[in-house]
């Protein structure tokens, strides 16, 4: 997938942002063309929504993908003339402002050179741009693109949530990680507070959630609670869904009503005095109102109850935990090794195909100690030919099978909860080569050169939001 086509959507948030800007406003504020620049961020609004959808169903549809590269086209013609005008307001500013005949005659230089970027006129060329990006707009039923704004992540295929149950068979290299964990929860530290949170941090694919399971389902862990409970959060932390789970999984019964308050106090009266373990898997949300109300709720659990909440975000992890959080890292190559060669070969005795097991190793490189990669493409070369394990050997990530992207779009979601801004900054490292190893200063000087960072507030320089 061209990176090109990654990153159009924060790519235009970023151009909306410009056009909506105070100072490119008044720059032009009663000009003949201000009503085509209030036309063309109106134009832009639309697309932006459309491009949410399509760079998820890009994964899955090569038809969508082509779309996105006709739209790139028509949003960098939008940036040059929206830097042209900006370089007009600026050399229009500077005319105003001279004082001297030196400076009066300099400003005349730059106005009257032969190559105009307006040769055609203002008005001709803003147009020109809104008519290709309602052409690109056009296409979204064909394509089956929607435009709702509340669908941020609607191109991705549905997520299924995740469970308890794991097979601790095909699990390596976590039995530290695990009893790490389960010390930590094993410990009753009453002289603090009643209800302890343990944040599990890392890369999505990791096994983050496998780790959870892990400890969840130790014997240790079931005979230290009272009360064992787990909940798939995902992308939305929903108060009200992640009460009735809990209180379905305390009582073992269905819930039907939806009552927050009825539904808040019948869980309280459950956990009152009862030391349990909680499990929030996937978490994408910082600290918020809904968090607050459940954590007053949790906090009438016997002291000694624990929460784990794995996500893929230290500052998420920061403004939850009540501990440092727990980072997961990358498997070794030899562990990496076995969880391929566990799904590619199942009940097979491997060690008698030599020539397979030496192209195994190397499909276990390309995975570089992510456990998801490993299982899947063990999963998709099981019963396939050596021929086919020799390209896949050969393979990218992205040059998956379709039915089998969901490593792609594991790894994408999140890129895609990064703020606009930082979604350029990421999509810029593509320039670099494979292992390549960048100096930190000199890509934020890049960055900014391309005018990726925002405006710092207060006394920050530039340069310390790029290292940020």
């Amino acid at each position: 997938m061209p990176v090109g086509e990654a990153f159009l959507s924060a790519f235009l948030q970023v151009l909306f942002d410009r056009l909506a800007s105070r100072e490119f406003v008044e720059s032009f504020r009663g000009r003949k063309y201000d009503d085509l620049l209030e036309k063309l961020k109106i134009t832009l609004l639309s697309v932006t929504a459309l491009l949410n959808d399509a760079e998820g169903k890009q994964f899955y549809y090569p038809a969508v993908r082509k779309w996105l590269h006709m739209a790139k086209g028509s949003l960098y013609d939008a940036e040059d003339i929206l830097d042209n005008l900006a370089t007009e307001a600026l050399t229009s500013k500077l005319e105003s402002e001279s004082k001297t005949e030196a400076n009066q005659v300099t400003n005349w230089r730059l106005i009257s050179r032969p190559l105009s970027p307006f040769s055609r006129g203002v008005d001709f060329e803003i147009n020109k741009i809104i008519e290709k990006l309602e052409l690109v707009s056009k296409y979204k039923d064909v394509l089956g693109l929607n435009d709702d704004v509340k669908g941020r992540l609607s191109g991705f295929k549905q997520r299924l949530p995740t469970t308890s149950l794991v097979d601790e068979s095909c699990v390596y290299g976590r039995d530290k990680d695990k009893n790490m964990i389960i010390e930590s929860l094993l410990i009753d530290d009453s002289g603090s507070r009643k209800v302890c949170v343990v944040p599990v941090v890392g890369m999505g694919g990791i096994g983050k959630t496998t780790l959870a399971q892990l400890v969840y389902n130790d014997s240790r862990v079931e005979k230290h609670f009272d009360l064992r409970i787990w909940v798939c959060v995902s992308d939305q932390f929903d108060v009200m869904r992640v009460t009735k789970t809990i209180l379905s999984s305390v009582t073992s019964k269905s819930v039907d009503f939806d009552d927050l308050n009825l539904l808040q106090v019948s869980l309280r009266e459950k956990l009152a005095g009862k030391r349990f373990l909680l499990v929030l898997d996937d978490v994408w949300s910082r600290r918020n109102n809904d968090w607050d109300l459940i954590w007053n709720l949790l906090k009438t659990g016997a002291t000694g109850s624990k929460i784990i909440v794995t996500t893929r975000d230290s500052n998420i992890a920061a403004s939850i935990g009540t501990v440092p959080a727990h980072q997961l890292e990358l498997l070794s190559f030899e562990d990496c090794r076995s969880v391929f060669m566990d799904h590619a070969f199942e009940n097979q005795n491997f060690t008698s195909m030599p020539d397979m097991v030496a192209i195994g190793n190397e499909i276990a490189k390309k995975c570089e100690g992510l456990p998801l990669a490993a299982k899947r493409l063990g999963v998709l070369l099981r019963s396939r030919q050596k021929g086919e394990w020799h390209d896949a050997s050969n393979w990218k990530i992205w040059d998956l099978p379709d039915d089998e992207g969901d490593i792609l779009q594991t790894i994408g979601l999140s890129y895609h909860h990064l703020p606009p801004h930082l979604k350029q900054c990421f999509a810029y490292c593509s320039i670099f080569p494979s292992d390549y190893e960048f100096d930190r200063e000199s890509l934020v000087l890049l960055w900014m050169a391309e005018g990726f960072l925002q405006q710092p507030t207060g006394k920050k320089k530039l340069e310390e939001v790029g290292v940020e």
